[in-house]
């Protein structure tokens, strides 16, 4: 009876001992080697596998930054109007956004000043006349000795005098659009014309009917869109990208669909606190729609970089983060952190290619491997 016991033990012992080697047979089938970011696979897996692995190589790629930024407008085209001696603004058809053309009558001004400056002008011109004709007798007199020098000094003081008062009041004059030389007493007016210098639109009116306005106050801001352009921020890791004359398209957050032409024209040397550099553009054709200060995205494209790719499906992506499988020895594979930049055309530049020239990088079946690697307490 005890020998048929110690049998049986002896059997189950055999039997348990011949399960966990069958297991362990089987694990070590399934992942021989692997350990921490490295996968060992058997040569009947790799067959199973279909990997393909090939060294970096280089590609011509297309890359689009994507920016932000704002219409602006350079100062010498943004006209401030304003009326040099002042008044009271009698009337003006201005509202923002209205077109203006140059030489344009945008408001009218009124204000006793302006007859004063007339009637004096006019005084002055009359004096003047007297004035000239007293220099000439005097200077005839003194000639012949009938008149004293102090006599003909005096005449050609006051006819100087007269002269220049009337040059002054002239320029006065100019300066709120009344021309001195069709002045006469049958024309003096209270009201003056204020017009446009400039082909344009008007963004702002700081006035209206009935305001008495000082010589610095602004009464319109007028813009001239002719040279209006876009003013993109980009972060100074993208800047060696950019170029003068390069293309790009711009569009609004209301409007993302219509696309608006342009090219950079300048690139600023100074780099903000915030890592940005300022990039001007300008619009190709542009839209009056488009006011200064709205803000708008822009698409920079640039055509044919020459840089170190693998095809995307070599990039496997775990935890957020990005890996490619390097081949270390037979069925052996490393999995190695990835700095991915622009892809297209089904390739992935590969930033940190130094880490990787010259070696074997899977490039078909990486996410077999991945699985391999992270899953093996599924198998």
């Amino acid at each position: 009876m005890k020998a048929a016991v110690i049998i049986i033990l002896i059997s189950i012992f055999f039997i348990a001992c011949n399960s966990s080697a069958k297991q362990q047979s089987q694990t070590e089938a399934v992942l021989p080697d692997s350990t921490g970011n490295t996968v060992v696979l058997t040569d009947a897996q790799m067959q199973a596998a279909q990997l393909q692995a090939d060294t970096l190589q280089q590609q011509q790629l297309s890359f689009i930054i994507k920016v932000n930024g704002s219409i602006d407008v350079p100062p010498q085209n943004i006209v401030s109007v304003s009326v040099p001696l002042g008044g009271y603004l009698k009337s003006t058809r201005l509202l923002p956004g209205m077109h203006v053309s140059k030489g344009e009558a945008i408001a009218v001004m009124e204000d006793l000043q302006y007859i004063q400056m007339q009637q004096e002008y006019l005084n002055t011109k009359s004096q003047l006349v007297f004035d000239e004709a007293d220099y000439n007798r005097q200077k005839e007199l003194n000639k012949s000795k009938a008149a004293s020098d102090k006599s003909f000094q005096q005449a050609q003081l006051k006819y100087n005098s007269s002269k220049t008062s009337l040059n002054a009041l002239a320029q006065k004059l100019k300066l709120i659009n009344i021309h001195p030389e069709q002045l006469n007493a049958d024309n003096i007016s209270k009201t003056i014309n204020v017009y446009s210098p400039i082909n344009g639109f008007v963004s702002k009116v700081d006035v209206n009917i009935g305001k008495y306005v000082n010589p610095p106050d602004v009464l319109f801001e007028l813009v001239n869109p002719d040279d209006i352009h876009l003013n993109l921020k980009v972060f100074e890791k993208d800047v060696n990208k950019l170029k003068i004359g390069q293309h790009l398209t711009a569009y609004t957050n209301n409007d993302t669909g219509r696309r608006y032409d342009c090219e950079i024209i300048l690139i600023s040397k100074d780099i903000s606190s915030d890592r940005t550099v300022e990039v001007h553009c300008h619009f190709k054709n542009f839209d009056k729609n488009l006011l200064p200060g709205m803000y708008m995205n822009a698409d920079i494209e640039e055509n044919n970089v020459k840089v170190y790719a693998v095809p995307e499906e070599a990039v496997v992506n775990f935890e957020a983060k990005d890996y490619l499988f390097v081949e270390t020895g037979k069925n052996k594979f490393e999995m190695a952190p990835a700095i991915i930049g622009i892809s297209e055309k089904g390739f992935v530049e590969v930033k940190n290619a130094g880490v990787f020239k010259g070696k074997q990088i899977v490039t078909k079946g990486a996410y077999t491997l991945l699985m391999k690697l992270k899953n093996t307490g599924d198998d």
